[in-house]
């Protein structure tokens, strides 16, 4: 069994008791504009990567959480009881094509880190225009980070260096641009918090090993989910995924 620190989380997985594990950082430089991308100031690494052990991060409502679990799978296409997303965000990610002309909207999304750029900007109260009304007014504590890995992505997992709806975003599928693709997002702490892994159609709930949430009423809510069904991942209170950023 792997080694657990006292919040619960795989070792590497927490900032507070593994600061120097994995991809995750506590200090972030200022954020730049998530719309457009700037060139990288310093060339990749030459470090190998394995693609499929980086961890994915989708993020939703609380709410959202039971019709995941009835259909035992992340849909794409799913009608959401609280809808995060704003219709601006939709309908870019309904124009934006991964490759010949795959919509974007056509897979799940998640991000490589769970504090992301932009779930940072929800916790600050800043108004992006890609969250939905319904999401800037909800409580951060009632949203819940559900946590896997690429390699648990049912055919062909796409990574992206940006906003998969930005008209500049790169888009990374076979194996060798994907590992290119993340030696540089790995690179540039901006594009770190920035990027997205793309599972076409959907991504099955019983590859979720961990889901996070802020509080232990959260965690409670979250149990009561699960109790009649077949799934058994972990349940981690984590508070720091949630707080707002200067806390």
């Amino acid at each position: 069994m792997a080694a657990e620190c006292i919040h619960g989380l795989e070792e590497g997985l927490c900032n507070s008791c593994y600061p120097k594990a994995g991809p995750i950082v506590d200090v972030k430089p200022a954020r730049r504009p998530t719309t457009r991308r700037t060139a990288l100031v310093a060339p990749p690494s030459k470090l190998v990567v394995n693609v499929g052990e980086q961890r994915i991060y989708h993020l939703t409502h609380i709410r959202n959480l039971e019709i995941i679990v009835a259909d035992g799978q992340i849909r794409a296409d799913a009608v959401p009881v609280l809808d995060i997303s704003s219709e601006l965000t939709r309908e870019l990610r309904r124009s934006a094509a991964v490759f010949d002309g795959v919509s974007v909207a056509r897979y799940v999304p998640f991000f490589l880190v769970p504090n992301s750029a932009l779930w940072e900007e929800l916790r600050r109260g800043a108004a992006n225009p890609r969250w939905s009304a319904a999401a800037r007014t909800a409580a951060s504590a009632d949203f819940v980070v559900l946590a896997s890995t690429v390699s648990a992505i049912p055919g062909a997992a796409v990574l992206t260096d940006g906003d998969a709806g930005g008209s500049l975003t790169r888009f990374a599928s076979t194996p060798t641009d994907s590992e290119r693709m993340l030696r540089r997002i790995r690179d540039d702490e901006y594009a770190l918090y920035e990027a997205e892994a793309l599972s076409p159609e959907t991504f099955p709930f019983a590859e979720i090993s961990l889901i996070g949430v802020a509080n232990d009423r959260a965690r409670d809510r979250v149990k009561n989910v699960l109790k009649d069904s077949c799934f058994a991942p972990k349940i981690s209170v984590y508070p720091p995924w949630f707080q707002h950023p200067g806390a």
